[in-house]
């Protein structure tokens, strides 16, 4: 397949003051060559050239697509851009999953958007679930330092046989390294790559205060710049080799984006210590023991309450549309509403 070849590098001056470049050397993937419409056929709206769509939620459907094959490892990324203004009650996600196949033994890796009322900045979660351990999921709320509806920025997922980075543009924001304890917490099954965007009012901004307002519709996530570099593996075959995709795995593991270097491991460092405001780490009501990939820092602790929030900050967090009710309520009652 001739997919155009393109050398992803941004320079980043973030609110810490350090510049760095780091390539990630992917391929791009037009549409119609890796992926496949989900919902709301009809709001989603193609570029001519094909590398380029958009999303739109209006008050009749959200829309999604998905990648066409499931992949046994890999990095999956995009660049996005946001719906913009009033967008309380919207949820924006980009991420991989099977659930589709493995109905009750799901693996997951999540970015999740919230919208927000005008003025007020765009939150996100990250989250992992493995072997359907969606009672144990690991989420980190975030605020971001940029307006994700201004412009375009890239998000990326990188998932090994070792470890799981969360991206945003060249910016290591989460590292999750796989180790024994974790056992089949550790995501290990093909998975497909997914985005939607659909509306969560019930929840979404300050436990469902404010509503999607379809006054602003169409309400549009952009998406270019596509990237599945994994090992492919057919959607229906349940039952999965890995030694089949060994020699990607060590390609991977290889690339400079498996790697955190010493200045970029000081820049998530910083990223997390100034714009997370919840971890799964830290929550002592909800895990006696932290679980045990998470590394816990005495003086970062000491930011955090027993519920795993900042002292002095109340947040709350989001799921994601095709989880049960049951796990939604789970979420629920491990969060708290935003004060307005």
């Amino acid at each position: 397949m001739d997919f155009m070849r393109k050398k992803i590098c941004v320079s980043v001056f973030l609110f810490f003051h350090v510049w760095f470049c780091t390539a990630f050397d992917v391929s791009t993937i037009p549409f119609n060559k890796g992926f496949s419409h989900l919902f709301g056929d009809g709001n989603i709206l193609h570029a001519t050239d094909d590398n380029s769509l958009q999303l739109h939620l209006n008050q009749q459907t959200g829309s999604g697509f998905k990648s066409s094959n499931l992949y046994n490892h890999g990095f999956f990324s995009a660049k996005i851009k946001l719906p913009s203004d009033y967008t309380a009650g919207i949820v924006v996600a980009f991420y991989t999953t099977n659930q589709d196949v493995f109905k009750k033994t799901h693996d997951e890796l999540d970015f999740e958007f919230l919208g927000n009322i005008k003025g007020k900045a765009w939150r996100f979660q990250t989250n992992m679930y493995g072997n359907g351990s969606t009672h144990r999921g690991r989420e980190e709320r975030y605020t971001l330092w940029f307006d994700p509806s201004k412009e375009f920025h890239r998000y990326s997922i990188l998932w090994t046989t070792k470890n799981i980075i969360f991206y945003i543009d060249d910016v290591p924001i989460r590292e999750i390294v796989r180790n024994e304890a974790m056992g089949a917490d550790y995501p290990s099954k093909p998975m497909g790559l997914y985005a939607t965007i659909w509306d969560a009012s019930d929840w979404a901004t300050s436990g469902g205060k404010y509503k999607t307002n379809y006054k602003y519709a169409p309400f549009i996530a952009e998406f270019t710049d596509l990237v599945l570099n994994g090992c492919a593996m057919d959607p229906l075959e349940q039952v999965v080799n890995p030694s089949n995709c060994d020699e990607k795995d060590d390609e991977l593991q290889k690339a400079k984006f498996s790697r955190i270097t010493p200045r970029q491991k000081m820049t998530m460092k910083r990223f997390r210590a100034k714009y997370m405001y919840y971890s799964y780490c830290y929550d002592s009501l909800r895990y006696s023991m932290p679980p045990p990939e998470c590394k816990i820092d005495p003086i970062e602790q000491q930011h955090f309450k027993e519920t795993g929030r900042l002292k002095f900050t109340k947040h709350h967090g989001h799921h994601h549309p095709n989880r049960s009710r049951s796990q939604v309520l789970d979420a629920r009652n491990h969060e708290n509403e935003d004060e307005e």
